[in-house]
């Protein structure tokens, strides 16, 4: 394998989607509302994309040095772990792309802000170096907060709220309380990619003490928090849907829940957690559709 693939393998490219999901949303609500702008939209999903590969770098990093990505792991072999990068390699890479997600959140910053609102303009500096140090410290470190059940915080937060709701802010510089609900939805759906992840990881995750919500609360409870999660998305979603003006294009995004509740079925009777695997990219993918049709229909047609 070449470096350039090895570094793509560390990049988690499949990933991608989901993180840019949140971007999506944010904006279409900006649009309908009367504020678009294609230079804001295109510099925040380039942001977004380099803040989740520094992540993966991070996670890959985190969970190389740690062990936690061993042979017992039930998914496609890491870049540290099979030898592809060495842990120099890939702690260099995360110096250098922290070094770009650095240019890429001021340049976006100024181009919505400018200087005219100097306020505004420090609180997404703080959010932005907050995003960073979220993105590095999942894995990395004695106190990485994945490893003591606080990673579906963590994505609710980034995913859902600050990903659709700082997304909305840029554009319209005001916050639309009612932009709560997709925002919830989007987060709900992405901590069940993360609750799916560690689902099927989770007998090597507590062989090596990695603490993540399902194994505290243990692999039959996880299921039920699973099924909680994307009810709980979908009932966000349509009641943004029934409380806002427009045509009945709209309900369109929710054609993207058909594949998640087919997934939950399949969630219900797998009992071998390797099976869950190719769930995990059904799921992501599902939620991308979701974001994608709501862009689709907000940002163009209403």
């Amino acid at each position: 394998m070449t470096k350039l693939k090895a570094w793509l393998n560390a990049a988690r490219l499949r990933t991608l989607p989901l993180s840019i999901s949140g971007i999506l949303v944010g904006a279409a609500i900006a649009s309908w509302q009367g504020y678009s702008n294609n230079n804001i939209l295109f510099l925040a999903l380039i942001t977004t994309v380099g803040l989740q590969i520094t992540s993966n770098f991070a996670n890959d990093y985190g969970d190389g040095i740690k062990g936690t990505d061993n042979t017992d792991r039930i998914g496609p072999q890491r870049a540290l772990q099979s030898g592809l990068l060495t842990a120099t390699q890939l702690k260099n890479g995360i110096y250098i792309s922290i070094i770009i997600n650095i240019l890429l959140v001021v340049s976006l910053i100024l181009l919505s802000f400018g200087m005219a609102h100097v306020g505004y303009v420090l609180l997404f500096l703080f959010l932005g170096g907050f995003a960073i140090w979220a993105a590095i410290k999942y894995t990395v470190g004695k106190s990485a907060y994945g490893y003591n059940g606080l990673g579906d915080v963590f994505v609710f937060i980034f995913f859902g709220l600050v990903s659709v709701l700082g997304t909305h802010f840029l554009f319209v510089k005001a916050f639309y309380p009612l932009a709560m609900l997709p925002a919830m939805a989007i987060g709900l759906l992405s901590v069940g990619v993360l609750n799916l992840n560690n689902m099927r990881d989770h007998r090597s995750d507590k062989a090596v003490g990695k603490n993540t919500v399902v194994v505290k609360m243990g692999y039959p409870r996880a299921k039920n928090y699973h099924y909680i999660l994307l009810i709980g998305a979908f009932l966000c979603l349509f009641s943004f849907l029934l409380t806002t003006n427009g045509s009945h294009l709209r309900y369109v995004s929710l054609i993207g829940f058909l594949p998640v509740f087919v997934h939950m079925r399949k969630v219900a009777v797998t009992e071998n957690e390797a099976d869950l695997d190719p769930e995990l990219k059904k799921l992501a993918l599902s939620t991308f559709l979701t974001a994608m049709l709501f862009f689709i229909s907000y940002y163009y047609f209403l």
